[in-house]
């Protein structure tokens, strides 16, 4: 069972995802906070698999209580909701590790979908978007960021970052590289531990900001 912590200011937003999530036999609503000291609070309590964090909320924006879920020991997934996709503050999101976001107006098929892609960690979410987003604010980002980190990815690992921050899912590595699923999964493994990020969507800015990949 997935359990989903839904974080909005918007008591209607929040009754909107309940009602959608309530179909879904894998999934339940583990609870509800109306800012980002309530997220945390509640993140921290009822221990949820996924959080739907608002970005602009009362006390504490999305971007401060993604900023601490990601440093507890245990995080949740974060998945950003948002009514703005070119927006800074999700491209902060994304960079601090939330693991991808989702337009409020997104059919519901596709918020749940994202719901369980992003506790799987198989794929970014809506690749071309996201890639919109990043290819919007790399440039704005510290010029030549470059952790030392880096240096110690192996030649194929960081062909595996370049091609998962263009949005290639698993298969579709493997493809490209003439490589197993299971071998891509595993680079992909080695590359977050070796980088200490927490998601895929996290390395994929990662590389737009260190000109792995450059926007298209």
């Amino acid at each position: 069972m997935i359990r989903v912590l839904l974080a909005d200011d918007q008591r209607l937003v929040r009754a909107g995802f309940r009602m959608i999530l309530r179909a879904e036999p894998d999934i339940e609503v583990a609870g509800e906070a109306a800012d980002g000291v309530e997220a945390v609070e509640a993140a921290q309590r009822l221990r949820p698999d996924v959080v739907l964090m608002d970005i602009r909320m009362p006390r504490l924006n999305g971007i401060e209580a993604t900023r601490r879920l990601v440093a507890l020991p245990d995080p949740p997934r974060i998945l950003v909701v948002t009514t703005f996709d070119l927006d800074q503050y999700v491209y902060e999101a994304l960079r601090l590790g939330a693991g991808g976001f989702l337009l409020k107006d997104a059919p519901e098929a596709q918020l749940i979908a994202a719901i369980r892609s992003v506790v799987a960690g198989v794929a970014l979410l809506d690749h071309d978007v996201t890639r919109r987003l990043v290819d919007a604010f790399a440039d704005r980002a510290a010029a030549g960021r470059r952790p030392p980190e880096l240096d110690g990815l192996t030649p194929r690992e960081l062909d595996v970052l370049r091609a998962l921050a263009q949005g290639r899912s698993n298969a579709e590595i493997a493809r490209d590289l003439y490589l197993s699923e299971a071998t891509v999964k595993t680079h992909v493994a080695h590359i977050l531990t070796k980088l200490h990020l927490a998601s895929r969507t996290q390395a994929a800015v990662l590389a737009y900001e260190t000109r792995l990949v450059t926007p298209q």
